[in-house]
């Protein structure tokens, strides 16, 4: 039996899997496996799986697009690992994530997970330091002490602070709560996690940047902003905290997801849908969506304008 099993999703990212691949082939642990599960790609990803010559590597394509968290689980089930982890396409990790990690799991029975902080690496594959600390201090782990984490549920929830491809997990455990839901493309990550914490699973948090998360441009814009959101309005609506603290923060995220929904709407010219999603949020802030309500009065041409205008008023994002 096959220690390690590392699952890469791929659609469309040839350029990025080989170095992907690369970085598992070049781990300092060995005993591993790699299932690459091609979400029916159309460039030149089945030309480079042929010639890989690795029997460590396994090829699953699926010809039609299934969707992002049915591809990931159509990996899981052929892993035949004890320890699992999945990391995207575009992202790598350092030599020695695996020995580290999972050195972890094997001197410490009652851990179930362990994740590590990450670099976050440019479209050219360079690391962005100061990048990379403000993402570390945005999402918490510039807090969290190593050793196992204390209550898991806020840390995946309120801080979210963990990355799914920087955490290698024991696969009887991601067997217990059924991995991934079906037919999610966006927020799967971040439910799995809770799920795992709300079953009183136990993590371990290694400080060391073991893992390179990659930001760039294609993860911006409307297109994929309007399904994220649609998303994360699922996810919200999957839970319901006993914690009141945790509950409250849970229904303000999702008047200010409704909100955000809302108005990206509007500016695809989904005027009726969006208008109701600012009713909805409206608590988030009265004031974005009371301008949502005046953009939305004008014709669908000139709202990305508008906009734009606005977007220039405040700061770009930080990537998880």
């Amino acid at each position: 039996m096959v220690k390690v099993s590392v699952c890469i999703p791929t659609y469309n990212r040839v350029h990025y899997l080989a170095e992907a691949i690369a970085s598992v082939q070049h781990q300092t642990f060995t005993d591993w496996e790699v299932l690459v599960c091609d979400d029916g790609s159309q460039d030149a990803t089945p030309d480079f799986m042929a010639g890989l010559n690795d029997d460590r590597i396994r090829y699953l394509r699926h010809v039609k697009n299934i969707g992002k968290s049915n591809n990931m689980i159509s990996g899981y089930q052929a892993a035949q690992g004890e320890y699992f982890i999945k990391f995207d396409d575009d992202d790598r990790l350092t030599p020695d994530f695996l020995a580290q990690t999972a050195a972890i799991l094997d001197q410490h029975p009652d851990i179930d997970l362990v994740s590590t902080d990450h670099w976050v690496i440019n479209p050219d594959s360079q690391r962005e330091p100061t990048l990379t600390d403000q993402n570390s201090a945005k999402w918490g782990r510039t807090t969290l002490p190593a050793g196992p984490i204390a209550n898991l549920t806020a840390r995946t929830f309120d801080q979210q602070s963990l990355q799914i491809g920087a955490t290698l997990f024991r696969k009887r455990v991601l067997d217990e709560v059924s991995y991934m839901r079906p037919n999610l493309q966006n927020c799967e990550d971040n439910d799995l996690l809770v799920r795992l914490a709300l079953a009183n699973k136990q993590a371990y948090y290694l400080p060391e940047r073991l893992m390179e998360y990659r930001f760039h441009p294609e993860q911006q814009g409307i297109g994929r902003a309007i399904p994220y959101l649609r998303d994360k309005m699922q996810y919200l609506n999957l839970y319901e905290f006993a914690d009141a603290e945790l509950e409250n923060l849970r229904q303000r995220r999702l008047e200010e997801t409704q909100l955000l929904l809302g108005l990206r709407l509007i500016e695809a010219g989904e005027t009726a849908e969006g208008k109701a999603l600012l009713q909805q949020g409206k608590a988030h802030s009265a004031q974005k969506a009371k301008i949502g309500q005046l953009i939305a009065a004008f014709p669908p041409a000139m709202r990305p304008l508008l906009f734009s205008v606005l977007r220039r008023l405040k700061p770009s994002p930080t990537p998880s």
